[in-house]
């Protein structure tokens, strides 16, 4: 058969509420045109992330009724820790209310004032996170990263070579460690092979230095792996996780988005020193170690979706839906991150609208168009998320990169869905021309993207 179906039925709708454009344009106004700020109610089609957008299955909600919420040693913990370790592999697995929660705990532990963490590319929070502790965020990736039509089949890998250098000029001791983010959701969704990962923990163990894994679409990243890389097509995609997992000392996990769940995340590690000291950070600023921030029935819910996301013929469904949504696009004149990545497609806004200045922020001028033009909130990542201020001029220095992504929720949208969203994209594109760019009247000093406010440019 040609037609990859959703390989699910549905049980339970919401409805959508249907706008106009006049509509619209006033929910963008009160909005202060960013589509943080918009009520989720007034969105057609809901974009702006797949993390803990997931429609939970049958079995998740079934297992949700078994959820245990004493305080102390819930069976729930324990239900959860099993599965995870029966995927990642690490010994000590301490459940945290999402990733970013993971993220702070691990570098307020195992960071300093002046530390340097090298990653193939930080995602938003991972920086924040890093720097506010006081460390310096360093991103790697390979040269083809920065190169948005080129297609490569592992994209996200980190440039090695750069690894060394860096260790060379800033020292091992200033290096607390290393981290691999899979996918690499800054630059497209896209997967690091397992050679890329074997040779950065190669390096890591010359160096004395442990390797991490920001581990949020760990599956999508094993079903490339089995896609694409040679010696890996006759595995399982949890074989192929495991194996992933066997070359790290540790990982971050936001349940959010490879958990199938609406909240939920977890921090591994084998160092058993290290993680007392992040237990006691995380019930000093989480909860027990035992739930960490979460419902009982949070934890059984995470404990069934680890396993559902690496179900086959669903990451076939996943990948083939929406490499459907890039290639209807790309086809047509609009320039994507070649090739389409696990979770999301990412426009080029840059290519796209290439008469607007990236600090009018082309990225978001065509977030808020495509919500204008058909209800679809999508999030901009570019300059608006990424541009670093230099500390010496106080001259504001853009990104690399000016994208929009359109991030697919878990089972939540069908093939109509996909195909209005395909045709909102065309009849923006045809007249890219007389769109405009914003800028910022108000920003927060970090993570600025979700409260800032903008205004048209005259």
């Amino acid at each position: 058969m040609k037609t990859i179906i959703e390989p699910f039925r549905v049980k339970v709708v919401e409805p959508i509420k249907m706008t106009t454009r006049e509509e619209r344009e006033q929910y963008l106004k009160q909005a202060f045109y960013n589509l943080f700020l918009l009520h989720a109610e007034n969105v057609i089609i809901d974009l702006l992330t797949d993390s803990g957008t997931a429609a939970m299955s049958s079995k998740q909600w079934s297992a949700i009724m078994q959820g245990d919420e004493s305080y102390a040693g819930s069976p729930s913990f324990y239900r959860f820790e099993e599965s995870v370790r029966d995927i990642f592999g690490f010994r000590n697995v301490m459940p945290t209310h999402q990733g970013r929660a993971a993220e702070r705990i691990l570098f307020s532990v195992m960071c300093r004032p002046g530390s340097v963490v090298p990653n193939n590319t930080h995602f938003d929070t991972t920086r924040a996170n890093v720097e506010y502790v006081k460390a310096e965020a360093v991103d790697l990736p390979i040269p083809e990263f920065y190169q948005p039509a080129t297609w490569h089949p592992f994209k996200g890998n980190m440039d090695t070579d750069a690894l060394r250098e860096l260790i060379a000029r800033v020292g091992p001791e200033r290096i607390p460690l290393v981290m691999l983010t899979v996918t690499n959701n800054s630059g497209g969704g896209q997967p690091v092979s397992m050679a890329n990962i074997r040779e950065v923990k190669a390096i890591c163990t010359e160096y004395g230095i442990p390797l991490y894994l920001d581990a949020c679409r760990f599956a999508e990243n094993a079903y490339f792996i089995k896609l694409r890389e040679e010696g890996y097509a006759d595995k399982s995609v949890k074989e192929i996780a495991r194996e992933m997992f066997s070359y790290a000392d540790g990982c971050t996990m936001s349940a959010k988005k490879d958990g199938l769940v609406n909240i939920g995340g977890f921090l591994c590690t084998n160092n058993d020193l290290l993680a007392q000291q992040e237990k006691d950070l995380l019930i000093l600023t989480e909860g027990f170690p035992t739930y960490g921030g979460l419902a009982g029935r949070d934890l059984e819910a995470i404990a069934v979706g680890l396993q559902e996301v690496l179900h086959e013929d669903y990451l076939n469904y996943r990948f083939t839906s929406i490499n459907y949504l890039g290639r209807h696009i790309a086809d047509q004149g609009v320039p994507i991150i070649e090739p389409p990545g696990g979770h999301a497609i990412y426009i080029d806004a840059a290519a796209m609208l290439p008469h607007i200045p990236a600090l009018q922020f082309p990225g978001q001028a065509l977030a808020i168009e495509l919500y204008r033009e058909a209800g679809i909130r999508s999030c901009e990542i570019g300059s608006v998320m990424y541009a670093h201020t230099d500390p010496e001029t106080g001259v504001e220095k853009p990104a690399a990169m000016e994208l929009v992504r359109l991030a697919i929720p878990h089972r939540v949208y069908t093939q109509s869905h996909i195909d209005y969203v395909i045709e909102a994209i065309l009849q923006v594109a045809k007249r890219r021309e007389s769109l405009r760019g914003y800028r910022i009247e108000k920003q927060a000093p970090f993570l600025r993207h979700f409260t800032a406010r903008f205004a048209p440019m005259k």
